[in-house]
């Protein structure tokens, strides 16, 4: 689905996962795994979490972070690739009781995730490969520290006019 389609149909909430190669960082106690939730409209990540495992309640975890955030309406399309965390029964049961359409990728294109590929490369080249983790815990405060005090707030985006995924929302509830 094009970025059009999700705005048009989300109005505020879309949900663009990453491909399996991206949500992985390393760190020297074992692999991180990210999820991240993005609102299509502004860019901003509206519903995160981090696991040792990769399993369905973390992801479920940053929906209902999502949700809480963005309080979307019923019918509401959330995209997402086809990895077995998001086909799973909890994911699932989210989706049905909040009333939102589950939209998967289609095998092997590439670009249904765009976005969220783009985000995945952008902390990974600003901030992830700066730095040796140590420990899981000290990645989790570090990327916490980029999504929410740099990312979300001050990091410019050419697709928003050169604005943060904040100060773009907040302009355009000002119009």
């Amino acid at each position: 689905m094009s970025r059009e389609v999700h705005v048009r149909f989300c109005e505020g909430l879309g949900v663009q996962l990453p491909r399996s190669t991206h949500p992985y960082i390393q760190t020297l106690e074992g692999w991180l795994y990210l999820i991240v939730i993005l609102d299509l409209y502004s860019r901003q990540v509206v519903g995160w979490a981090m696991s040792d495992r990769l399993t369905a309640d973390f992801v479920v975890k940053a929906l209902y972070q999502a949700i809480g955030r963005r309080r979307p309406a019923s019918g509401c399309i959330l995209h997402s690739d086809r990895g077995v965390q998001y086909a799973s029964t909890d994911f699932r049961n989210v989706l049905k009781a909040y009333g939102f359409i589950q939209s998967m990728s289609r095998k092997g294109n590439c670009y249904d995730n765009a976005v969220a590929e783009s985000f995945f490369h952008t902390l990974k080249t600003e901030h992830v490969y700066e730095y040796r983790y140590e420990t899981r815990a000290e990645a989790m405060q570090s990327i916490f520290e980029y999504i929410e005090m740099f990312y979300n707030r001050q990091r410019r985006h050419s697709a928003l006019g050169y604005r943060s995924p904040v100060s773009f929302e907040l302009e355009a509830m000002a119009a």
